[in-house]
């Protein structure tokens, strides 16, 4: 591919949100129109329109309202609010209401977007006021504030005027700066903050190796596409702290001798998109980005990419598919597995490509600042360093915390002032479902990714903080329902590209409602394990892979006290045809990718 070819590619997407954006939809001229316009073919634009939830191929309603059904505010009863919308707006033809997957506000569940703009109000009862108020045209939505309370200590600097101290002593000479940066990170053991874990020194020093530095150019991308469910702790960073993380990638241009990054932002953070937009032309006013930054013989430019839709674009090698203006789907291959640590061989465009997530950015100004050392002792149990968590679910005071890496979960159960009501705790989810939930128990782990030195009970239960995202269930909760809403999540989000995510997630729903409903038997739910290992050794990306792990981890913890599970077990094996796949619901951007038992699986919803 051309230079000029790679340039009209990654224009597709954000001329489709343009356009989008004046129309409220994307006609089939319209995307005709686009296609010759950026020279590509008709059927390439197409597909790109199609893949992802943020785009409509219909004319769009005067009100157009969708409510987050994920587990957060499934606790909320999302489910119920549908319902009950959806009653309301039958008086009008012209108010639209659907169901939606994770917005990124569960601390304020149940959430909810309407006309584009997330809000949350903390009550069944206030949402369906607003609702109320949406349908009959009086509603004028406000994001949710950017609030955080105490003092963050992530933030070297107590006075604005002294932002970017950093980044101008790395300026004064980058070549000699790159080796320190590079140790001074490694010391500090700054880790992955995006769920991965790998050591982000380690990941910057590839990039100044021969391989990177002799290719024709180099990109530095932050992911800010923080859809998986329950984590919202990069919602507040964005908002809050957007100096350090431009800092943090300017820092890592500069030594890198990168010229281009992207800061990729998942489309529903509509307040924190707008700070972003402000901070980037401070940064540009201040000689911190554009040609020479900060004297340094250096040019480094970043670019607002905005999401078109998709908890897939998480995964690194998919979230570059986006940027190049294709569908949003993870790479497979020999050379590029998806991995970000292979982009720093062959990335974007297939160029050298460091990926880090928007926390893991949001430190390197406060290490390079205070020191390696300081880092290392403001964590805990041998854990370096802070960490940033969201906590929701049935606690007094859902929030985002800075915390100390290693902290435990009692701890931060009691921060939140405990559970809701007073109640006891059933479940702890430790970090996403990707890790699935733990007993009471796991209280005193602490929130930590393992190393070799420290591998504590959290890691010898299969699980780490990972993105973030940490809830705590009451003992009111039906877990097999949360894990069958956590599965359902995974299925209505896998992107169809490989038949053992798109079909394996359809069956771990139909086995967990089955075993819900009471029509499981012992053979379906062993058939977990085998769907397990299939879903791990086959799917592309890790989305795939962690399907299985909320239900299994229920079995695992509960199946012995659950009467449903128990019951499963014990019923025999039936020559009988099991039922028909539990059809995808909700608003479904992508074509039915296949038919199973005459129900649509492998879909995706907004």
């Amino acid at each position: 591919m051309t230079e000029r070819q790679q340039r009209q590619m990654a224009r597709l997407i954000p001329r489709l949100q343009e356009l989008q954006h004046e129309a409220g939809w994307l006609s089939a001229d319209v995307v005709a129109a686009v296609a010759r316009e950026l020279d590509l073919p008709v059927h390439h634009v197409s597909g790109v329109a199609n893949f992802y939830p943020g785009f409509r191929r219909t004319p769009p309603p005067r009100t157009s309202i969708l409510i987050c059904q994920d587990l957060a505010c499934n606790l909320k009863h999302g489910g119920q609010l549908v319902e009950r919308a959806q009653a309301f707006a039958r008086r009008d033809k012209d108010v639209e209401v659907k169901s939606c997957s994770c917005l990124g506000q569960c601390d304020v569940a149940p959430a909810v977007m309407i006309d584009h703009v997330p809000v949350g109000f903390g009550s069944e009862r206030a949402v369906i006021a607003a609702i109320e108020e949406a349908v009959n045209g009086k509603f004028d939505p406000e994001p949710v504030p950017l609030e955080y309370a105490g003092e963050i200590q992530t933030d070297p600097y107590e006075n604005p005027a002294d932002r970017y101290a950093a980044l101008r002593e790395v300026a004064k000479d980058p070549v000699a700066a790159a080796d320190r940066v590079v140790q001074t990170l490694l010391d500090a053991g700054l880790r992955g903050m995006g769920g991965g874990g790998f050591p982000v020194g380690q990941k910057w020093k590839l990039m100044l190796g021969k391989g990177a530095q002799a290719a024709p150019c180099r990109y530095i991308i932050c992911n800010a596409d923080e859809s998986e469910v329950g984590t919202f702790k990069d919602r507040e960073l964005l908002g809050r702290l957007p100096h350090l993380i431009i800092e943090g990638m300017a820092i890592a241009a500069l030594i890198s001798n990168t010229q281009r990054g992207y800061l990729y932002v998942r489309h529903e953070y509509v307040q924190q998109i707008e700070v972003l937009k402000d901070a980037l032309s401070a940064a540009r006013k201040l000689g911190a980005l554009g040609p020479n930054v900060f004297g340094s013989g250096r040019d480094f430019e970043i670019t607002l990419f905005v999401s078109a839709g998709g908890y897939i674009q998480g995964e690194a090698s998919a979230l570059m598919e986006a940027i190049e203006g294709k569908r949003g789907q993870p790479r497979n291959g020999t050379e590029d597995f998806g991995g970000s640590v292979r982009s720093t061989v062959k990335g974007l465009f297939g160029q050298p490509t460091l990926v880090n997530n928007v926390e893991s950015f949001v430190f390197v100004p406060a290490i390079l600042q205070k020191g390696a050392e300081w880092f290392r002792t403001q964590g805990v149990g041998g854990n370096p360093g802070l960490k940033w968590i969201g906590v929701a679910g049935d606690v007094e005071n859902p929030q985002v915390m800075e915390v100390p890496h290693g902290m435990t979960y009692g701890e931060a159960l009691e921060r939140c002032g405990g559970m809701r009501g007073g109640r006891p705790l059933k479940a702890i989810m430790p970090g996403g479902p990707s890790f699935g939930f733990l007993p009471p128990e796991f209280l005193d782990a602490g929130m930590e990714f393992p190393n070799k030195e420290n591998f504590g009970k959290l890691a010898k239960a299969g699980a780490t903080i990972g993105s973030g995202a940490v809830m705590f269930l009451d003992d009111t909760r039906d877990l097999i329902d949360a894990a069958l809403n956590c599965t359902r999540f995974y299925r209505n989000e896998s992107c169809g590209k490989c038949v053992p995510c798109r079909i394996g997630a359809q069956k771990m729903v139909n086995i967990i409602k089955g075993v819900r409903d009471g029509s499981a038997r012992a053979d379906h739910v062993a058939e977990v394990e085998c769907l397990a290992q299939t879903l791990y050794l086959t799917s592309i990306c890790g989305l795939g892979q962690v399907v299985p792990k909320p239900f299994e981890s229920v079995v695992k913890y509960w199946g012995d006290e659950d009467e449903r599970i128990r019951k499963a077990m014990a019923k025999p094996p039936s020559s009988a045809p099991s039922k028909p796949a539990e059809p995808v619901t909700g608003d479904t951007r992508l074509p039915v990718n296949v038919m199973v038992r005459g129900a649509p699986v492998g879909v995706r919803k907004h």
